[in-house]
């Protein structure tokens, strides 16, 4: 069962892939828009700079691929920068326009005296949906944050897990079968490979249904 992990020059492919291996998926990285489409479920991995993520999603059409498997209903899962990209805009570097598959907007953390800019290290979820897919069977814990914007999802619904960093940050989003995590699963311990093992699950559960 192939997992497309979507490269467009700014996601952090190998760990990525290394981790959907180390579960027992095969893990492809491609900007080929006919296996994204193709594949059970799709992983939008980012690091770096929103409106360059966005511009280079663009510049390979893959924004629409992107907006396109979103739509088809099989599960995607955007991590970290790309969680950001699933949303409407970001005011990184002045206002820009993201994938708009969710509503709402990545925002600068204010910073303050105990809480530096970028956000970075372990830091406990808080679930707020026990009942969503991706945390069955789970008890909260610590994952790996690095990010210096946090994403202000305009729908409360949509808020699966929040952890706290002077103020509650999202940390996991989730609707229908579009999903995101602001920290690094692949990086999150036990925890994270747990949260990733459930995404995956969702991504098998969708090609047997299909049979």
């Amino acid at each position: 069962m192939a997992i497309a992990i979507v490269d467009y020059g700014m996601g952090n492919l190998h760990s990525v892939s290394k981790a959907v291996q180390r579960l027992g998926f095969e893990g492809i990285v491609t900007g080929d828009a006919d296996i994204i489409l193709g594949a059970e479920g799709v992983l939008l991995p980012g690091v770096g700079a929103f409106g360059d993520a966005m511009e280079h999603l663009r510049e390979t059409g893959l924004d629409a691929v992107v907006r396109q498997a979103a739509a088809s209903g099989k599960p995607l899962l955007g991590i970290c920068l790309g969680m950001q990209l699933l949303f409407s805009e970001s005011e990184e570097h002045g206002r820009n326009e993201g994938l708009g598959i969710l509503p709402g907007s990545a925002v600068r953390f204010k910073g303050g005296e105990g809480f530096k800019v970028p956000h970075m290290g372990w830091n406990r979820l808080e679930f707020l949906q026990p009942n969503s897919p991706l945390l069955a069977g789970l008890k909260e814990g610590h994952v790996y944050f690095v990010h210096s914007y946090h994403v202000l999802p305009e729908l409360k619904d949509d808020l699966v897990a929040v952890t706290d960093y002077g103020h509650p940050v999202t940390a996991i989003v989730g609707r229908d079968n579009v999903f995101g995590m602001q920290f690094h699963p692949e990086k999150s311990g036990e925890l994270g490979m747990a949260l990733l093992r459930n995404f995956l699950s969702l991504a098998k559960g969708s090609e047997n249904s299909k049979g």
